[in-house]
């Protein structure tokens, strides 16, 4: 039989060539299917010239189409970053919840065309995120609504399309973000990527596969596959379903071939189980991965292939902590919210990238999605990086369209081996009621239907022991169980009770501020001051070394984040809680985490030592370690030498004199690390340090560039505050600055910023052109830098 040759699924990036448009436009609902038409489809009327104001609020606006309305754009997009701070504790769900950022709703809008040699495939587009209360027309026709800003949303366009020369397409979308969903930054706008799916009448549901390993030994590992088979022709198909693993160097370790009949219109779950010899297992610190490649063949022809990536690894959670592939593993995890300096939520995936490079490098080898599931590209890289994953749902609700959201997130992540575990919730007032007991187990019983391999927790504040909440979970979570040391007397009570420190510290400070400053909004790195209930940095790690039945725990958080200024409001527009700042610069509290877990020696010396005016007064020193003992010098003279309490700071008060300060760590007598800071001149240069000099020419790639204020000797001038100016030429732009200053109010996306403490960051994007981007910074009477960035 000759083999009949299809196209195959593709999956292509749709994220270029849109058009946005900021404010409401009246829409017209329309009483007859496709007749929507203006802006929905190609027949808009088009005017170049504007004699008057376009009234958005008619309807018959909809059938108009102004260019210089519509501003063009690439996706991903956040179009709240663009605006302006606004002293209004009505925006967002809480006072300065959302940083002071209006939000309001916008049109996305965008003409492709379908080539007739599609015709017959089901084609379908994917939206990874949309912040949030979206809805789409493609060409007159209303697909429908998605409220969620979190889960993604899927229509089937294949009806709708023009085909060939049927016509061009247009889609348009309608965000409104006026209404928040969390209590932080949380955007506004198509601010993940979008997909555009073809396949075959015959192929992989959505989300159509799923992918255990239940029994793992060194010499083999069980895997169990089920795989969910859409028909959608009007006649059974008869169908051969096989599945190849492979691992990353594209040998196939098993093969297994299933048939069967699908009748028509129909989906069916096919089940196969194999065997891979000798295993390489998953972990943070050796991330294997294997692909399942599916076919779905047709008499000899394949009418679909879909790929699933996959990890060998097991995780229990039980009274005794957390087993990660047979051993104790403690949780070195940090909670994070998603945007970043300069882009708002908008990330490219560079930057979702850097940033668990920086948590990586701190010595953390888990991240907690707070409070809602992730871009599904993050748990991509966390997969091939190597960082575990609590993966978490936003709202506590087991209604159609809570339930929907939920599944959504359970089916699209169930297969990434580093989700360890489900979070139901965070921090909900109904923890400890009887109703929301009731909920939740709803809950708890859709996650286990859909994916039995894991266990499910709720991150809980409060209410642990009440309203039978705590039954119904696998693990019950704790935030802030050191108050009165909760944890561990509730270990004691109920002995039946599995546990989990799912946050902890919320230390407040602002980086490179050693003083509270109410003008400012700025909190000193040096003392607990606001909010109460989370201890220094690193102290709260004493706890999972005492009782590793805890698990582990999650910071609060990895980032400072825009939104809930935490314990001032304006002019605040950021959070303080990261230990790093919101532009990935570390504070004095990073390296105490470092310290507890990274092996290798550190002394980390604060605050820094340029305090004109402040000769002969009394300044407190102090030092975060790993060491058995610290030994102190200030400009060569032993200042003594403490012995360190494990995961607490050393302090020394010193009469201040400029000079060096030096800090020696010890262990078994032998010096072993050091940490030095010096009395700076005044700024002399400007100094670029990027974490790349070459990007890809895809319109997507990212480089961070730290702008650093130096003195003469190139030391960073820790209290600088200079202006700092871009310039760019070549195939490149910058696409937002950042300082780390939560009470910054300059604008994200311009081609200027002042360095705040001595630093500020610049994020340049390629353009799809190979050739060399040369980035210039100038400051008055300082001296520039020049970056020369390749893009090939």
């Amino acid at each position: 039989m000759q083999q009949i040759t299809l196209a195959k699924r593709t999956k292509a990036c749709f994220d270029f060539n849109w058009q946005f448009h900021k404010g409401d436009i009246a829409m017209k609902r329309q009483v007859k299917a496709g007749q929507q038409g203006g802006l929905t489809d190609i027949n808009v009327r088009t005017i170049y010239t504007k004699d008057t104001v376009i009234d958005y609020t008619d309807p018959k606006s909809a059938t108009i189409f102004y260019p210089k309305d519509w501003k063009e754009i690439d996706l991903p997009h956040d179009w709240a970053v663009e605006g302006t701070f606004v002293d209004d504790n009505s925006l967002g769900s809480q006072p300065a919840g959302n940083g002071y950022l209006p939000t309001g709703i916008g049109f996305y809008r965008k003409e492709f065309v379908i080539p007739a040699s599609d015709t017959g495939r089901k084609i379908s587009i994917e939206f990874d995120g949309i912040f949030r209360n979206s809805t789409v027309w493609v060409n007159g026709h209303l697909l429908g609504n998605h409220q969620s800003g979190y889960t993604p949303s899927n229509y089937d366009l294949t009806d709708y399309l023009r085909y060939g020369k049927e016509g061009k397409n247009v889609i348009l979308v309608r965000v409104d973000a006026s209404q928040a969903e969390g209590w932080w930054y949380e955007g506004a706008g198509i601010y993940r990527h979008v997909w555009l799916i073809k396949t075959g009448q015959l192929h992989v549901g959505r989300f159509g596969t799923y992918v255990t390993t239940p029994v793992i030994s060194t010499d083999s590992a069980q895997v169990h596959i089920k795989t969910t088979i859409k028909n959608e022709y009007g006649v059974a198909k008869k169908v051969t379903l096989v599945s190849k693993i492979i691992d990353k160097d594209g040998v196939v370790h098993a093969t297994e071939t299933s048939t069967q009949e699908i009748g028509p219109f129909e989906s069916s779950e096919i089940a196969q189980q194999t065997v891979i010899k000798a295993p390489l297992l998953w972990s943070p610190e050796t991330p294997h991965l294997y692909k399942v490649l599916t076919e779905v063949r047709e008499g000899d022809h394949i009418a679909d292939t879909y790929e699933t990536t996959f990890g060998v690894r097991s995780i229990d959670i039980n009274r005794n902590g957390v087993f990660l592939n047979g051993r104790l593993y403690p949780i070195k995890g940090t909670c994070n919210h998603q945007d970043f300096a300069g882009i708002g939520v908008a990330l490219p995936d560079k930057i979702n990238r850097y940033k668990l490079m920086l948590l990586k490098a701190v010595g953390s080898n888990a991240y907690r999605c707070s409070h809602n599931p992730p871009t599904p590209e993050l748990l991509d890289m966390c997969d091939s990086l190597g960082m575990l994953v609590l993966d978490e749902n936003r709202l506590l609700s087991s209604n159609e369209a809570g339930l929907k959201d939920l599944s959504t997130m359970l089916y699209r992540d169930r297969n990434h081996p580093c989700v360890f575990m489900w979070s139901m919730e965070n921090e909900e007032p109904l923890e400890g009621t009887v109703t929301g007991a009731r909920i939740l187990e709803t809950m708890v019983k859709t996650a286990h239907a859909i994916d039995p391999s894991r266990k499910v927790t709720a991150a809980m504040n409060h209410g642990r022991n009440s309203g039978g909440y705590s039954d119904v979970l696998d693990v019950v979570g704790y935030n802030y169980g050191d108050k009165g040391l909760a944890y561990v007397k509730d270990h004691e009570q109920y002995p039946g009770r599995v546990e989990f420190c799912t946050e902890s510290t919320s230390f407040v400070s602002t980086r490179g501020e050693y003083e509270n400053n109410w003008g400012k909004g700025y909190v000193s790195n040096m003392e607990k001051w606001q909010p109460d209930w989370g201890p220094f940095p690193g102290e709260d790690w004493a706890d999972i070394v005492k009782y590793p039945y805890l698990g582990g725990f999650f910071v609060w958080s990895g980032f400072d984040y825009r939104g809930e200024p935490t314990p001032y409001q304006w002019p605040c527009v950021t959070s303080h809680f990261g230990f790093m700042d919101i532009c990935g610069f570390p504070k004095d509290g990073y390296f105490a985490y470092k310290a507890a877990w990274d092996a290798k020696p550190l002394v980390h010396l604060f605050p820094h030592w340029n305090w004109p005016g402040k000769d002969g007064s009394l300044v407190k020193v102090q030092c975060y370690t790993n060491c058995e003992e610290v030994e102190l010098l200030l400009n060569g003279k032993s200042m003594g030498r403490k012995k360190a309490i494990p995961f607490e700071k050393l302090e020394w008060p010193l009469v201040y004199h400029s000079g060096r300060l030096e800090a020696l760590g010890y262990k078994a007598g032998k010096v072993v690390t050091k940490d030095v800071i010096e009395t700076t001149t005044s700024p002399s240069a400007v100094a670029f340090n990027s974490d790349c000099t070459i990007l890809k020419a895809d319109g997507c790639d990212v480089a961070v560039i730290k702008v650093s204020i130096k003195d003469s000797k190139g030391r960073v001038v820790p209290v600088a505050d200079n202006l700092v100016t871009f310039s760019i030429e070549g195939p490149g732009k910058i696409i937002g600055t950042g300082n780390g200053n939560p009470s910054s109010h300059e604008a994200d996306k311009a081609s200027q910023r002042k360095a705040f403490n001595g630093y500020c960051l610049v994020l340049v994007q390629s353009y799809k052109q190979a050739g060399e981007i040369r980035l210039k910074a100038f400051s008055k009477t300082l001296k520039g830098d020049e970056l020369i960035i390749k893009v090939q």
